[in-house]
């Protein structure tokens, strides 16, 4: 697979999972780099949909 022009680099598509309810994106490895995020590590998963945001943070104990 070739690499994405630099225009492109952010455009993700809408994937399903499985068979059910869940839908995934993938993500840039220059942000999850950025972020200091690990593979299976927790998140909290926010919307907003005022602004038709979805914010992502580090879950917390």
């Amino acid at each position: 697979m070739g690499r994405k022009k630099v225009e492109n680099r952010n455009v993700r598509k809408l994937a399903k999972v499985g068979g059910g309810t869940t839908y995934a994106i993938t993500l840039p490895i220059d942000t999850i780099r950025l972020f200091g995020w690990k593979e299976k590590q927790k998140m909290i998963i926010e919307t907003d949909k005022a602004r038709k945001r979805i914010i992502i943070k580090d879950w917390k104990k």
